[in-house]
């Protein structure tokens, strides 16, 4: 799904109006930051929302960036995604949706199936609580992935020898960050 100027500039306006409604200061770091999240469709954690509003805004700090989200999070402009021992990432996509993760490189995309819409889980999780959700995660092996290892099969290595792949694994989940929230991943609602 390509995020077009409208949907983007949708996201900025439904910010905007939240941030009022709640009383809370609309400054500019908050509004590159969450334009960020609006115009993304890879899931970032705060570190790659960090990296990439600083080259706009050299003066934003980590912990500005890691409240913000985490702000977006309680207004419900952002929901977290994966297990709350990896990296939090953020998604922007407040339509209903599924994610496709790939187990080799981590890339994290949408996808839309309205069989997976139709699940109904209220009986099976009637003794553990009441269903306000339900997002399916499917894992997987991405294209640019799958052609990498075609690659190395092709050379003579492999697929299990990559060790790009083995680092993206050990760095994804094993990276302590100083928050306690800061280990897990965001998506837009």
């Amino acid at each position: 799904m390509d995020i077009g100027g409208r949907e983007i500039e949708r996201r900025v306006t439904r910010f905007k109006q939240a941030c009022r409604e709640a009383g809370i200061k609309l400054t500019h770091q908050r509004l590159e930051i969450f334009r960020e999240m609006a115009q993304t469709q890879d899931h970032p954690d705060a570190e790659s929302v960090y990296t990439r509003v600083r080259k706009r805004v050299p003066t934003v700090s980590m912990d500005t960036v890691y409240r913000t989200l985490w702000m977006l999070n309680d207004l419900g402009l952002v929901t977290t995604l994966g297990q709350a021992h990896e990296r939090t990432r953020f998604d922007a996509n407040l339509k209903r949706h599924h994610h496709f993760v790939c187990v080799r490189c981590g890339l994290t995309r949408d996808f839309y199936s309205d069989v997976l819409d139709a699940l109904n889980v209220e009986e099976s999780t009637k003794d553990v609580g009441r269903v306000e959700s339900t997002v399916v995660e499917v894992r997987g092996v991405c294209h640019d992935c799958e052609k990498k290892g075609e690659k190395r099969r092709s050379s003579g290595n492999g697929a299990g020898s990559d060790p790009v792949a083995k680092e993206s694994h050990l760095t994804r989940g094993g990276t302590p960050f100083f928050m306690e929230n800061a280990a897990r991943s965001f998506t837009m609602t």
